[in-house]
Order: structure tokens, then sequence, then C-alpha cells
């Protein structure tokens, strides 16, 4: 299979599961509905109106900055991903890439549509393609729903500045779009060696020279 066959295939896999599980979420559970599976995962539903992992940022502006700057990082992995295509870089670099780009895409589809094909009632689930949305173009929220509260419980005194304070790990509540910018940084951060061989060749001659020079 070719490179770009592998790429497509991620990207418009990995996107049609992040939809189907946001589409689900949105259409059967009530917001701040919470279904556990296990002590340590939590099926969690939230929205947030900024970055990942319900961070806010500057009100209605800055969600419409965070929302064109998305748009314009999507260019950026694109032209990334097709020079690792044209390079013929390893499958593992072009995955990588592909699940960071359709991470990018999955949250820009909740930002970009979300607050014009679906309505917000008081206690009840959604609707898609409701007649009356809750927001506008570029104003959707992204929704939220993996909870991993790992652990929880009030850290040891001996610790300088929060000994005694209560604290939950892991505590934010995340998306799969999340999960794929997240593996695929992992990924290459992993196999840099096969992601950046230019710049390791580069080095590696330029250490090269200056030995022969000292030697010289």
């Amino acid at each position: 299979m070719s490179k770009k066959r592998i790429a497509i295939l991620t990207i418009a896999l990995a996107i049609l599961i992040d939809q189907i599980v946001k589409i689900y979420i949105k259409t059967h559970f009530v917001l701040g509905e919470e279904v556990k599976v296990f002590d340590w995962f939590r099926i969690h539903f939230v929205e947030n109106n900024g970055m990942a992992m319900g961070f806010e940022f500057g009100g209605s502006a800055g969600k419409l900055f965070l929302t064109l700057f998305r748009l314009v990082a999507v260019a950026g992995i694109v032209y990334w991903l097709m020079s690792i295509i044209k390079k013929k870089m390893p499958n593992i670099v072009v995955i990588a890439v592909a699940l960071i780009f359709a991470g990018a895409v999955g949250n820009i589809i909740d930002s970009v549509f979300y607050g014009v094909i679906f309505n917000t009632p008081q206690h009840s689930v959604a609707t898609l393609f409701a007649d009356d949305p809750y927001g506008s173009l570029f104003y959707g929220k992204v929704v939220d729903m993996f909870y991993f509260p790992i652990w929880e419980g009030n850290l040891p005194d001996w610790i300088p500045f929060v000994g005694g304070d209560f604290f939950r790990f892991f505590n934010y509540i995340f998306n799969p779009a999340d999960s794929y910018i997240t593996v695929g940084v992992v990924l290459l951060f992993i196999f840099n060696k096969k992601a950046f061989p230019k710049e390791e060749k580069s080095t590696a001659e330029g250490t090269k020279k200056t030995e022969k020079l000292t030697t010289d």
C-alpha cells in the first residue's frame, strides 16, 4: 500500500471514529452525565469553548482566534504530511503526522459546525440538525467525554507548597481527537531518528567537521 493511501486511510478512519463517538455522546448523554466503566475510567460528557482538555481561552474572541489558528495549523500540517510522503519516510512517521492532522480536523469540525447543527436543551439530549441550534458558524463547542481519575487523595504533608492538598490524577476530560494528537506526538518522539533524519545528519556532519578542524 502506498504511503499516500496509508495517510488517507488513517485520517479518514480516525476522523470517522472521532465524529461517531462525539455525535453519539451528544445525542445520548445529557450535559454533565457520567457513566462509570471502571473506578479509574468514566464516560463524562462535557463541552468546552477553548483549548484541548477543557481549557478556556479569551471568551468569544479567543474562541474565534483558536478556530482560525487551528485552520492555519491544519494547512501547515498538510504541507508537512505531503513533504513526508514525497520524501518516502517510514510508514510510522506518515501515520504519526496523519493522526496529528486528524486530531486537529476532528476538533475543528466541532468548533466550526456543531453550533449550527446541534441544539442544547435543558436536562435533555441534543438533537442533530436541530431547527434551533445553540450557536453560529465558528462558535461551536468541542465535545469531550473520556475521563480517567486513576488516583485521588490528599498529597503527603512533606511535599512543598501542596502538601496535604486534595489531588486527582488524571483530572482532564478529553476526546478521540485529543488522543490522536497525543499519540502522534509520542510516536514522533519515539521515532525521532526516522522522523527528522536530515537534522541529525547535518548535526553529525557538523560535528565531524569540527573534530577535523580541531585535529588539524
